[in-house]
């Protein structure tokens, strides 16, 4: 069974692979702006935890553009 994180990453995943193909830079500031208008912060307070315990299965790309969120 699929738990709330896995379907985060799931999700997350997809987003970054919507972007891949754009330059890096570009890519990682759409997926922020996506994540940013759609997410709700319950969302991320679920995968900020999940990745603050490993984040194994997240992209790299939806990865960095969660940290730079985390880090604004």
């Amino acid at each position: 069974m699929k738990t709330p994180q896995d379907r985060l990453v799931y999700m997350a995943n997809q987003i970054g692979k919507a972007f891949a193909a754009r330059p890096r830079e570009e890519a990682l500031a759409e997926i922020a702006n996506h994540l940013k208008s759609f997410w709700e912060k319950r969302m991320f307070v679920q995968i900020y935890a999940y990745i603050d315990s490993g984040g194994a299965g997240l992209d790299e790309l939806p990865r960095l553009s969660l940290q730079s969120l985390r880090d604004t």
